[in-house]
């Protein structure tokens, strides 16, 4: 089977002598996981791609910072990743430790028929 992209992180198996994505499913949801954590300016040549998803996770809880990461969250994936539907964004924090942020992701590709869910803990 012929791979799509490069499996992050990279990591050796037998088979492919990397690990490789071989699925677009499995590549959307990379793509997608790298935007929510990529930081602004990080990425060569493409300085506005990223949420910086760190970045808000001293910044509180609440609606208004909830709003300002699924807007800064639908804006990238609109520029990157325009054939992408975020269906819905989900916002959990740690109880334990208020630094702690989980982000749960519905999203579909409507040209493809697929949905997935991305959970992220940052």
């Amino acid at each position: 089977m012929s791979s799509l992209s490069i499996h992050l992180p990279i990591t050796q198996n037998s088979a492919d002598g990397y690990t490789m994505i071989k699925t677009i499913k499995r590549m959307v949801a990379q793509n997608l996981k790298m935007i929510i954590l990529t930081n602004p300016g990080e990425r060569v040549m493409e300085p506005n791609f990223g949420v910086g998803i760190q970045q808000f996770l001293f910044a509180g809880r609440g609606e208004g910072v909830e709003g300002q990461i699924a807007q800064k969250m639908r804006d990238q994936v609109g520029t990157y990743l325009p054939n992408v539907v975020l269906n819905d964004i989900q916002f959990g924090f740690s109880e334990l430790d208020r630094n702690i942020m989980a982000i749960r992701v519905l999203y579909s590709i409507p040209a493809l028929g697929l949905q997935d869910l991305l959970d992220l803990t940052i």
